[in-house]
């Protein structure tokens, strides 16, 4: 009985999907604009978190005191 085949490429994932519909449907300034406005999102949301996080070490240290 024969093993089967080793698939020589990788299956593409959905994220590979939709950049290649997104080269098809823009720009390359597009496409740029669209990734640093959601790198731009992303570093919002961590900043966000670390202002929550310094909030609580505050009211934690002022409420021993």
């Amino acid at each position: 009985m024969q093993a089967a085949p080793v698939r020589a490429t990788a299956i593409p994932t959905f994220t590979d999907a939709l950049r290649a519909v997104e080269s098809l449907l823009m720009s390359g300034g597009q496409r740029t604009a669209r990734r640093n406005a959601w790198t731009s999102v992303l570093e919002d949301r961590r900043r966000a978190k670390d202002r929550v996080e310094a909030q609580r070490v505050l009211e934690a240290v002022s409420a021993r005191g």
